[in-house]
């Protein structure tokens, strides 16, 4: 039987009706089920896994989508409480607010409604798959799920977890799909079905974002790159801003929440960069040092224009010494890719400056930007960080995945 992908989006816009009604305790009870069979299902899922691994080494695929495709046990089980935490918080489907009455005698509300039905475009992570899938349920979103080919098992196994779920409890499985044929073809169709697609979230790499913006005909929030910058402030703790550093460059350097460039201010470079520079050779960190501060590193280069725009997902760093607080300001202002910044000063009022002026979607001041994640931030998980700032900026929770509607209560008030 030939895969239709018109036929796969009908289907799931007539499934989404059904989960736009959905109580709480039901949405509750499925994500329950979903997150046990993720566990009871883990050597099924890794076997799965192992065969996508294999052959995305036999591919020669870079280290930093290995990273993300590869799954574990523990991997697996944080994926399964990621589901209990979104199955746990309160659902804004149906909550209604800003109540007011108005002159004419009606009152005048907002209720918060389920999008319908989202597609996600994405690649490597399988994660996504059961992220993606438990927002999008626990919103009432119907989810269309297109992983990349080098996935394609892990995904197809993840989404059986959620197929049964949703059959156990007599629910729809149009619900939730994954695409079964990576045909790039398939993508592009995908992509002109507004007639049954409400809203895509492409995730992955930065080529794969802008064809997606460029060619859809589907309402688009996009997850660009992710270049953040740490502002090293002459009112740092140097100890702290050393610890920040090496968390946010080292400790998973494929997350697009990594640092990407390091801005010193100049009074305390000489304190510092040295600090810095004993870090990167311990951890083999590659360095893309501007003239001023190229001195300090062993076997480091000469940072290029490209280097400020650069999101390396590796172990790279761009570094530059900047005169003052406004030269930082000025810097990400040019180079920023509008996802995490982050400063360390000691200095409470430059802190707040600092937040005050740079509107990326998370803006931090002594804390790492590892933390610019939709867990370590209060959502559970995330479906996406959003770097364009409609209809949703930063990591997107569930209540970025509905919208609100107007109601109007009355008592057969007729307007004059």
């Amino acid at each position: 039987m030939t895969f239709s992908m018109a036929d796969m989006a009908r289907k799931a816009q007539i499934a989404s009706r059904q989960l736009a009604r959905l109580s709480s305790t039901q949405k509750i009870t499925v994500l329950e089920r979903i997150a046990d069979l993720l566990v009871q299902q883990t050597d099924n899922i890794l076997k799965a896994n192992q065969q996508d691994i294999q052959a995305a080494e036999q591919a020669g695929l870079a280290a930093a989508m290995l990273d993300r495709l590869r799954l574990s046990p523990k991997a697996i089980k944080d994926i399964a409480n990621a589901v209990r935490e979104i199955a746990g918080q309160q659902d804004p489907v149906g909550a209604i607010t800003s109540i007011q009455r108005r002159p004419s005698g009606i009152e005048v509300g907002k209720m918060r409604i389920p999008l319908g039905v989202i597609a996600m475009i994405y690649e490597s992570r399988p994660n996504v798959t059961i992220d993606a899938a438990a927002l999008c349920l626990k919103a009432g979103n119907a989810v269309i799920l297109r992983g990349g080919k080098e996935a394609l098992h892990s995904n197809l196994a993840l989404a059986k977890c959620i197929e049964t779920a949703l059959q156990e409890n007599g629910l729809d499985s149009a619900a939730v799909v994954v695409v079964p044929d990576p045909d790039r073809a398939i993508m592009n169709e995908l992509m002109t079905l507004n007639q049954y697609v409400d809203l895509i979230i492409p995730r992955g790499g930065e080529g794969l974002i802008r064809f997606v913006s460029e060619n859809s005909r589907v309402p688009v929030i996009q997850h660009f790159k992710g270049v953040c910058h740490f502002y090293v402030d002459d009112a740092a703790d140097l100890n702290k801003a050393l610890s920040l550093l090496d968390n946010g460059k080292v400790q998973r350097v494929s997350a697009c929440n990594s640092l990407e460039t390091l801005l010193v201010h100049k009074d305390i470079a000489e304190q510092f960069l040295p600090m810095a520079a004993k870090m990167f050779k311990q951890n083999q960190v590659k360095v893309h040092a501007c003239e001023q501060s190229l001195s300090y590193f062993e076997g480091a280069e000469p940072a290029t224009e490209a280097d400020w725009d650069a999101e390396y997902l590796a172990l790279e760093i761009a570094v530059r010494i900047i005169d003052d607080f406004d030269a930082a300001i000025a810097h990400i202002d040019q180079y920023s890719s509008g996802h995490t910044e982050v400063i360390a000063t000691q200095d409470y009022s430059r802190a707040q400056k600092f937040i005050r002026s740079i509107n990326s979607a998370v803006v931090m001041a002594n804390a790492s930007s590892r933390f610019s994640d939709g867990g370590e931030l209060g959502l559970g998980a995330e479906i996406g960080i959003s770097t364009s700032k409609l209809h949703a900026y930063g990591p997107m929770g569930v209540e970025s995945l509905t919208t609100e509607k107007f109601i109007v209560l009355g008592d057969g008030e007729i307007r004059h």
